[in-house]
């Protein structure tokens, strides 16, 4: 039996007050992927074990894509894969193998738990980027692949921009505080 995850603004989450804030307002939009399928690596033998499952990782700082997972890779030891809610098969076979795995392997950094993600995009994103972000995130000045590891809506943040939109992950316990400074222009919530 699989305990299911609350996310931040869902239904008896810690932010759900504030999940009306989410959704598309100022041409920018905001939606919740805290409980879209992710499994993050750290630790001695991380990296190691994840090149003998096969998976080809990127530098430090850099993301890539895989089959079925996205790979951040946040330190020579410190990784973190980002699954597809359409098809999760991939990377829950993965862990499924990470488990099963004698050591070493590095530990899970609980990254399905401690990190709330949040996806934006719209007209808007370039300027609400430039107000909550010190990285000039601005695309031609922040490669596709890259990684910013930074303070973003005053809370320590990962961010990454894919395609248009950009995609942030912070401590999920900040949720409803980076919401607030996301929908009241980069001040103080």
């Amino acid at each position: 039996m699989q305990a299911t995850q609350t996310c931040p603004f869902s239904p008896g989450g810690a932010a759900e007050d504030v999940a009306p804030l989410l959704g598309q307002r100022d041409d920018l939009s905001v939606s919740d992927r805290s409980h879209w399928p992710r499994f993050g690596l750290k630790g001695s033998g991380s990296a190691d074990w994840l090149a003998d499952a096969g998976v080809a990782l990127p530098a430090a700082n850099r993301l890539s894509l895989s089959s079925g997972f996205t790979i951040l890779r946040l330190g020579p030891n410190d990784i973190t894969l980002l699954g597809d809610p359409a098809a999760p098969e991939a990377l829950a076979a993965l862990c499924a193998r990470w488990e099963a795995a004698p050591g070493p392997k590095g530990y899970s950094s609980w990254r399905e738990e401690a990190w709330a993600w949040l996806h934006l995009d719209g007209r808007a994103l370039e300027d609400a980027l430039a107000r909550l972000c010190a990285v000039d995130l601005r695309p031609g000045r922040f490669v596709p692949e890259a990684i910013a590891q930074t303070r973003f809506a005053q809370v320590d943040a990962v961010v990454i921009r894919r395609g248009g939109a950009a995609e942030v992950f912070f401590d999920i316990a900040a949720s409803a505080a980076v919401l607030r400074t996301i929908r009241h222009g980069g001040g103080h919530p």
